[in-house]
């Protein structure tokens, strides 16, 4: 199968975390690969005037209930960290940069995991994003200049406008040939429309 899956994603998001985790084995299932596409949320928050610790304290308590049931149906070791949301854009150009060395997606999984496993605040700047790069071997002063150059700053714009352009409102998105699904959810619809292109 050659079909692409358009993957958008964003270090601030929870449902982020776990669609990764769930996607990967359906790519495989299907012979399927993944674009990962950076998606500046807290731009995009900003741009709509929407801010999610806004929300009511009922509706934060069940989005953190039902999180938490999603880590034990999966048995992800999830943890909510006390500092949320933090800013991600440096973590997603981090990301970009590390497409030079061929190791976005590790560096993604790492940034990830380093969040919304360990709890870790600070990864949101390069004191921690630099040592996750230097244990995949890359210098961790080399990628911080990639990461603060101006063509990734602009690549990480251009990803996400397009994304905007492609109807993208939030993430995870994920793109099949026309058709985007949003949230860590919508894997049975992905499984049902790969399996019909399996049989085209």
């Amino acid at each position: 199968m050659s079909t692409t899956i358009d993957f958008y994603w964003d270090l601030g998001s929870t449902n982020s975390y776990f669609a990764i985790k769930l996607i990967k084995p359906i790519a495989k299932q299907y012979g399927t690969s993944i674009c990962w596409h950076p998606f500046n949320l807290g731009y995009f928050f900003k741009a709509n005037d929407y801010a999610i610790m806004k929300e009511s304290k009922a509706k934060l308590r069940n989005r953190r209930d039902d999180l938490m049931r999603w880590a034990k149906k999966y048995d992800f070791p999830f943890h909510i960290p006390r500092a949320f949301p933090i800013k991600t854009s440096r973590a997603l150009r981090g990301a970009i940069a590390m497409r030079q060395w061929g190791l976005e997606e590790q560096f993604m999984e790492a940034v990830l995991s380093a969040y919304w496993e360990d709890g870790d605040g600070s990864i949101g700047d390069y004191s921690s994003l630099g040592p996750i790069a230097q244990s995949l071997g890359v210098n961790a002063v080399d990628f911080e200049a990639c990461a603060e150059s101006e063509k990734v700053k602009q690549a990480l714009i251009d990803s996400t406008n397009k994304a905007i352009e492609c109807d993208v409102f939030g993430v995870p998105s994920i793109i099949i040939e026309d058709q985007l699904y949003w949230g860590k959810d919508r894997m049975d619809f992905i499984k049902e429309h790969l399996s019909q292109l399996s049989n085209t």
